[in-house]
């Protein structure tokens, strides 16, 4: 696998895992009980916290890449294990 390869699919990893992780530990500013500044959304983030979760998305797109590699390299599921529907009968019927 080249370098360039490797790059855009850790980058799309780093992408899925950001979606993930950033639900987590936000609280509202009615959860958290503070007041909100006049303009602000109801639903927005008291405590946003994005050095944490640059870290978290990095950890969880590097353990996700490194287990697809590791399939890629090692071929413990290849596309025909995910296979799962029938083959169709040949053109004689059989």
């Amino acid at each position: 696998m080249k370098i360039t390869s490797i790059i855009a699919i850790f980058l799309l990893f780093w992408v899925l895992s950001a979606f993930v992780v950033m639900p987590f530990g936000i609280r509202s500013h009615h959860e958290a009980g503070v007041d909100l500044v006049p303009g602000q959304a109801d639903g927005a983030p008291a405590n946003f916290a994005p050095k944490r979760i640059v870290l978290y998305t990095t950890l969880l797109a590097a353990i996700a890449f490194s287990l697809y590699y590791l399939n890629y390299t090692n071929g413990w599921i290849t596309a025909q294990d995910l296979d799962f529907l029938p083959t169709p009968p040949d053109a004689d019927g059989k």
